[in-house]
């Protein structure tokens, strides 16, 4: 409860998250919403009353707001703390009568701001209630609210008269307010910029255009002056001598060594549990794991991630998501295998699963990304911006569709906005540290376990049967001739390699668009579906499978009909 305009609205929607019910009060036009949130482990109706400046009717919408006070167990008065005179008439209305109360000083930011100084604990011993300063705007202070909403109380304060209570507010404002003039620290202006739409999004994109850069250039120089070196160096030439041992061929070497071709290992597509399963994971995937969680540990400690995550909640809200969704998305563009591994920092399971569907179906990695321009660019630009179109409305189209489709609970992202500070290296380097940890002994194991078993299933000539099987509906439905059914199955191996394998195909520029489309939207590449399988669970991932065929062979049907 609280009056109008302080900002109420905002705070509950930072409670209750993306599904909220509006409704009007039976019998009348007079609007509110209502929504869940959890507390203390438990799921919780929260009701946004309609504002009100009294419990004093003088309108219809004061009478509704007055007979839903009764039906509330504790009120959340959203006060606006720059104008305390004001709201604090319905503060002590609301403290006079026997219902648990805890005031959220909302507007905090700008007290700071407007140079308005406020006691927090002379209100509260004046108050006899607990008194959280909130930013509703950007999230600061919603956990700490959260966390003292089971403190709430009833001080039963004596029933005032009007006068009586003017009066008492402005003892209460006299004591505990003071007000002197000051200037934004630079700080505080860059702060600001950050979350609002124009300056927002224009930090927002040279700071994750710096941050992609930083990634590259860290991970592509690890692979090629240190990882690439050690592998053909020192690593080839002891795979090179076991595989003379067992003979240069053979079941056992296949799935030991892989394929070995004019005496020497292509780590790549070799597909050995000591050649490619020892050097996709360390050697390809582990450099950018590492620049990534070096980036993200610097945006996480200088504050930057929690006003990203702010900029983009509300969009990010219409597909069932939070703002700090946009961070794993984003990070799907340089590697699927982190992104999937970021969706663990959203709260909820229906959250993950469609942030990880999302990122696995239309978010292209880094390798991908190079061979579409290099392809499909040779056609034309148009072509490529056909391809990153038709991705992005599909990013869309299939999160508004999973939103409204999977079920579950999905509760606000409770995250406080800390202040703009330099990064500790030394606790940039411990998280770096124990994350990289942490991939090596989940990823690693599990790699090498599904390159054993796809192993095992092309020695028996599965992929062979698939290719055959899926033939007549990459043809029909695709237009894609039937050669290309080899490049999508490599595809669940390596996305570039497969998408290299359409280049001699001698396709139109349509069918090169389509190509892509599917190949891109199809099947993860092996490291992400690993990631995918131990994020999500089994049960999971197959559902996230069957929707990622579908939306393959549907999106590339419509687009091989309309070009």
């Amino acid at each position: 409860m609280g009056n109008p305009n302080v900002g109420k609205s905002v705070l509950f929607h930072r409670l209750t998250g993306v599904r909220v019910i509006a409704s009007n009060y039976p019998g009348t036009t007079v609007g509110y919403t209502s929504g869940f949130m959890k507390l203390e482990g438990e799921r919780v109706e929260v009701i946004d009353v309609p504002g009100t400046y009294t419990l004093e009717p003088t309108s219809q919408v004061e009478e509704i707001a007055l007979k839903m006070l009764e039906t509330g167990d504790v009120v959340i008065n959203v006060v606006d703390a720059t104008n305390l005179e004001r709201n604090l008439y319905l503060t002590l209305q609301l403290l006079e009568r026997d219902i648990p109360v805890i005031v959220a000083l909302n507007m905090w930011d700008d007290t700071r701001h407007k140079g308005i100084h406020v006691d927090l604990d002379g209100l509260k011993k004046l108050l006899k209630v607990p008194v959280i300063p909130t930013v509703a705007v950007t999230g600061e202070g919603i956990k700490n609210l959260v966390e003292h909403i089971p403190q709430a109380c009833s001080p039963a304060m004596p029933a005032r008269t009007s006068n009586r209570r003017w009066s008492t507010i402005g003892k209460i404002t006299g004591q505990i307010q003071v007000i002197t003039h000051r200037h934004h620290t630079w700080r505080e202006c860059l702060a600001d910029a950050s979350v609002k739409p124009l300056t927002g999004s224009l930090l927002a994109l040279v700071i994750l255009a710096c941050s992609f850069f930083v990634v590259r250039f860290i991970g592509e120089g690890l692979i090629g002056y240190l990882l690439d070196p050690l592998f053909e160096n020192l690593w080839a030439p002891v795979l090179l001598k076991l595989s003379s041992l067992l003979g240069g061929g053979g079941f056992l070497h296949s799935i030991v060594i892989g394929s070995v071709s004019g005496g020497e290992i292509n780590f790549v597509e070799s597909f050995g549990l000591l050649s490619s399963g020892l050097y996709v994971p360390l050697a390809m995937v582990l450099p950018y794991i590492i620049a990534f969680y070096l980036v993200l540990g610097l945006l996480e400690d200088t504050g930057y991630l929690p006003r990203l995550a702010i900029l983009m909640d509300s969009a990010m809200h219409r597909m069932g998501l939070h703002g700090y969704a946009i961070i794993p998305t984003l990070l799907g563009l340089g590697c699927n295998v982190p992104a999937v591994l970021a969706t663990r920092i959203l709260e909820s399971k229906r959250e993950q699963f469609i942030a990880a569907t999302l990122i696995s179906i239309a978010i292209p990695c880094s390798a991908l990304q190079a061979m579409i321009f290099g392809l499909v660019g040779g056609f034309g630009l148009q072509y490529v911006v056909i391809v990153y179109g038709t991705l992005f409305v599909v990013w869309v189209v299939l999160g508004i569709i999973l939103n409204h489709s999977v079920k579950g609970f999905s509760p606000e992202l409770l995250i406080e906005i800390p202040p703009y500070r330099l990064p500790q290296w030394r606790t940039v380097l411990q998280k770096l540290w124990l994350r990289v940890r942490g991939f090596l002994g989940e990823a690693l194991p599990m790699f090498l376990g599904a390159i054993l078993a796809i192993n095992v299933l092309y020695t028996l000539g599965a992929f062979d049967a698939i290719a055959s099987f899926t033939a007549p509906v990459i043809t029909g439905i695709l237009g894609l001739p039937k050669e290309a059914v080899t490049s999508l199955v490599i595809g669940f191996l390596r996305k570039d390699v497969a998408m290299g394998m359409l280049a001699p195909l001698s396709l139109t520029a349509s069918q090169m668009v389509v190509g892509s489309v599917v190949l891109a939207m199809f099947f993860p590449c092996i490291a992400t579906f690993v990631v995918l399988l131990r994020q999500l669970g089994v049960l999971n991932m197959l559902k996230a499978t069957g929707i990622m065929i579908a939306s393959a062979l549907i999106v590339g049907g419509i687009l091989n009909l309309i070009l």
